[in-house]
């Protein structure tokens, strides 16, 4: 079997060449703080940066290096998307809460894309929009009446691509036209993760690496939780863990199921190549239950290309050359380029593919992002940490609901997701051979 350095130069993320994870200094363990905070990605330094310029004493944990997991592992699109698309919702739940969940995704943009200038974060960020093909003119139709409602209603800059214009944003034939929205960009996610780690310990956040959480229980009015490095009171806890949440968090861990999310990252491409397969340099996606993301990488010289992986163990070959396979089917002169990096990492998938904030016995949870974390974690840490500090707010979230429904049989280890990925390919396959195309 051909090992996955032979498909791929490095196992380790792109993103850790500029922006290595590194575990932070020791630090004693206090007492007592206001807020413990589970989990050091994304929402929860989001969360402990807003909690500490409030006032409040913030201790975060985590069992690994700060944002070694989802947090500079992912593609660095800045989508805020929901996998049940805008049809999806309309019909599941109205459009009015359809349209609260697109009208919070463009606050959420708003937010991160402010916060990082305010707080002078250096990621590579870029506001170059974003393309997503339809795999027959049928489903272009039902996405161009979705764009032109959201275009209407809330005033996004999104609009559909008929196929005959669609060599102007993607130098492939595979798809019959798609979706553009220009309030969606990238950036360098191992990147922004150090800047908002920076600012975070500079508002006088403790942050303790390598320090998991195995025990929270009620004490008195708080709380005491059981770390690796000893006990600590606190008034109130916060979990953000997502993707890596673990048996310290039992409730939660039945209710996220990880997936892997593998990315495979190509040879620099000539430029005038670069330039015919993405002459807009945009963010891509698509369509497919198991559809692909893909984008330039910041320096615009190679291509970088994610999807689901169906293993839960070790590093098997097979999800690579499910991703080689995708890009040639894209780009087919690719057929012979090489491969620099290949890695994986857990997002958190729930029943409904919604995330959400949620409080159950005084604990409240922040989690759940369904592989869009880069704009809802720091999203939803934010508005999390506003509902513990008691604020109003001028528009309640979206997000603020009940717990996720219990995943049946499921206690951490997600031995369904094969059968599961299978049964989505399989629907692709159906869904391909019918679309008018």
């Amino acid at each position: 079997m051909t090992e996955p350095s032979r498909i791929a130069k490095k196992s380790t993320p792109y993103w850790w060449e500029a922006a290595p994870v590194r575990p932070l200094p020791e630090q004693a363990l206090q007492k007592q703080v206001d807020v413990v905070v589970l989990g050091a990605g994304y929402a929860g330094l989001s969360a402990g940066l807003t909690l500490a310029r409030a006032g409040r004493s913030v201790a975060i944990f985590d069992a690994m290096n700060p944002g070694e997991g989802a947090s500079s592992r992912n593609g660095g699109i800045t989508s805020g998307s929901i996998r049940p698309g805008f049809a999806t919702l309309t019909r599941k739940f109205g459009e009015r809460t359809a349209l609260a969940i697109e009208a919070e995704g463009k606050r959420a943009r708003e937010f991160l894309y402010g916060f990082l200038k305010d707080e002078g974060i250096d990621c590579d960020f870029r506001l170059t929009g974003a393309f997503r093909g339809a795999l027959g003119h049928d489903q272009y139709d039902v996405m161009a009446r979705a764009a032109d409602t959201l275009a209407k209603r809330l005033g996004i800059d999104t609009y559909a691509v008929p196929h005959a214009e669609q060599r102007g944003y993607i130098g492939t034939d595979f798809y019959r036209g798609g979706v553009a929205r220009m309030d969606i960009g990238g950036l360098h996610p191992a990147k922004f993760h150090a800047g908002l780690l920076r600012v975070t310990l500079a508002a006088g956040v403790t942050v303790h690496s390598h320090t998991p959480v195995t025990a929270i229980a009620r004490e008195g009015a708080g709380f005491e939780v059981t770390t690796s490095a000893g006990k600590i009171a606190a008034r109130q806890v916060l979990v953000c863990t997502n993707g890596y949440t673990d048996g310290a968090v039992p409730f939660l861990r039945r209710r996220l199921v990880p997936v892997r999310s593998r990315i495979i990252v190509t040879d620099p491409l000539p430029a005038e190549l670069m330039d015919r397969l993405m002459p807009r340099r945009m963010m891509m996606s698509e369509n497919r239950k198991l559809g692909f993301y893909y984008r330039p990488t910041p320096d615009g010289a190679s291509i970088l290309l994610g999807g689901r992986d169906s293993s839960f163990a070790g590093d098997p070959v097979e999800p690579i050359l499910r991703l080689r396979d995708g890009l040639t089917e894209l780009f087919p002169e690719l057929c012979d380029v090489g491969f620099t990096h290949s890695w994986f990492g857990n997002v958190a998938m729930n029943r409904d593919m919604l995330p959400r904030m949620f409080e159950k016995h005084g604990v409240l949870y922040a989690s759940g992002f369904c592989g869009s974390g880069v704009v809802w974690a720091p999203w939803l840490g934010r508005r999390a940490a506003q509902r513990l500090l008691g604020e109003r707010v001028d528009e309640p979230s979206a997000f603020d609901m009940r717990p996720p429904a219990a995943v049946p049989f499921f206690n951490g280890k997600p031995w369904f997701i094969p059968a599961i990925i299978k049964g989505y390919a399989i629907q692709d396959r159906i869904a391909l051979s019918r679309a008018k195309r």
